[in-house]
């Protein structure tokens, strides 16, 4: 398996394999937030094909409670695995891993993650591999578009997760 960042021209094979929801188009704006140096948009690759994304967010948490609590800590945001039979064959835990990589690189001791108090299993993960609670919870606010263009508020119910990056990968 190969992780990297995305590149423009595959955007397209992003879509085709990954779907954005709706009319979200998520993988170009990752993108054009990489651009901008606000971020770094990893792929994973099995065989030519993407099989995972996730963003560092180098500004860290947008929700004001993380972020004046921990301003100098980038945010590892939206890991996913696709289809989702791939799920729990380690590709969720190998983009982490590239991620720390590259946060360490980029000269930063810690990065953390926000988990949905409804996703225990992604929780679970993220505690298996080093990641301590803060005791920081908020609510993450997105909109997304559906497939008619009707644009949709969410707010999830989310605590901040943390690891130090001095450590060893456990």
């Amino acid at each position: 398996m190969d992780i990297r960042q995305c590149q423009e021209g595959e955007l397209e094979i992003l879509e085709r394999h990954i779907p954005s929801p709706g009319q979200t188009r998520r993988h170009a704006m990752r993108f054009e937030t990489q651009k901008q140096g606000l971020s770094s948009f990893l792929v994973a690759w099995s065989d030519g094909i993407p099989v995972g994304t996730a963003q560092i967010l180098w500004y860290g948490c947008k929700a004001p409670e993380v972020h004046d609590r921990f301003p100098e800590c980038p945010e590892l945001n939206g890991l996913g695995v696709w289809p989702p039979q791939r799920r729990s064959q380690g590709i969720g835990t190998t983009i982490i891993r590239a991620a720390e990589i590259q946060a360490r690189r980029n000269g930063y001791h810690q990065i953390g993650l926000g988990v949905d108090d409804q996703n225990q299993r992604a929780g679970s993960l993220y505690l298996r591999l080093g990641y301590r609670e803060t005791e920081c919870r908020y609510l993450d606010r997105y909109h997304y578009h559906d497939d008619d263009g009707v644009r949709h508020e969410a707010a999830d119910p989310c605590r901040f997760l943390i690891k130090q990056l001095t450590e060893q990968p456990s």
